[in-house]
C-alpha cells in the first residue's frame, strides 16, 4: 500500500496502518541507534521511545518530508535526550586536521585518502574499530555522519532531519570525517606498527 495512504489511515486511528509504516523503518532505526549509542539496550530504548512519540504525534505529520525522515528526526531527538547529560564537546577546527591548514571541502575528501566512506563502513574487519572511533565523536557530528553514510541519505535530507542548513550540515559531516580519519589513522599506525615489529 502507498505510504501516503497508510499515513492517512494511521492518522484516522488505524493502528495496523501505523504498524505497517513503522515496521518498514524499525530495523534501520535500531541499527542507527545501535551505532550511535554503542549498545543494544540503549538502542532498544530509543526505538521504543521513538515509536511511542510517533504514535502520539502522527496527526502532526504533514507530509512535507518522507515519513522515514520524520521518524528519523524523532529517533534523533530521543537519542539527544539520552545524551543530554553528556558534556557536548566540539571537534577541532577543520584547518587543524589538514597539513599546512589548506582549505578542504566536503566533496573532495575521502574518509581515508585511499578508501571511500561507504566501503569502510561495509568492511567487517574495520567495523569494531570504526564503532569505537564513532563513539568518541560528539553526538551532533556522529548523527550527521551516520545519517549520511550509514543511512545513505543526501546532505539535504540529513539537513532536514537534524534541523540545520545544508551548509552547516556539510560542515558537520566534513568535520566528522576528518576527525574519524585522524582517529583511525592513529589506530592503524599503532596496530600495524605492532604487527610489523612482531615480524622482526
Amino acid at each position: 500500500m502507498d505510504e501516503r495512504v497508510l499515513v492517512k489511515k494511521a492518522q484516522a486511528g488505524d493502528f495496523e496502518a501505523f504498524v505497517s509504516l513503522v515496521d518498514k523503518y524499525k530495523k534501520r532505526i535500531f541499527a542507527l541507534a545501535r551505532k550511535g549509542t554503542g549498545n543494544e539496550q540503549d538502542a532498544e530504548d530509543i526505538v521504543q521511545d521513538t515509536i511511542l512519540k510517533a504514535i502520539d504525534n502522527i496527526d502532526k505529520f504533514r507530509g512535507d518530508s518522507a515519513f522515514g525522515s520524520w521518524l528519523y528526526a524523532i529517533a534523533l531527538n530521543q537519542a539527544r535526550r539520552h545524551y543530554g547529560k553528556q558534556k557536548q564537546t566540539e571537534l577541532k577546527p577543520i584547518e587543524e586536521y589538514v597539513p599546512g591548514g589548506k582549505t578542504v571541502s566536503h566533496d573532495d575528501l575521502n574518509l581515508f585518502d585511499w578508501r571511500d566512506p561507504h566501503k569502510v563502513l561495509e568492511s567487517e574487519e574495520l567495523k569494531g574499530v570504526i564503532d569505537r572511533a564513532l563513539a568518541e565523536l560528539p553526538i551532533k557530528y556522529r548523527e550527521a555522519f551516520l545519517l549520511r553514510y550509514h543511512e545513505e541519505l543526501s546532505v539535504k535530507e540529513v539537513a532536514q532531519i537534524i534541523g540545520e542548513s545544508v551548509a552547516a550540515t556539510k560542515s558537520r559531516i566534513l568535520r566528522a570525517r576528518l576527525a574519524l580519519r585522524d582517529s583511525l589513522s592513529s589506530t592503524f599506525e599503532v596496530e600495524y606498527g605492532k604487527k610489523l615489529s612482531g615480524l622482526h
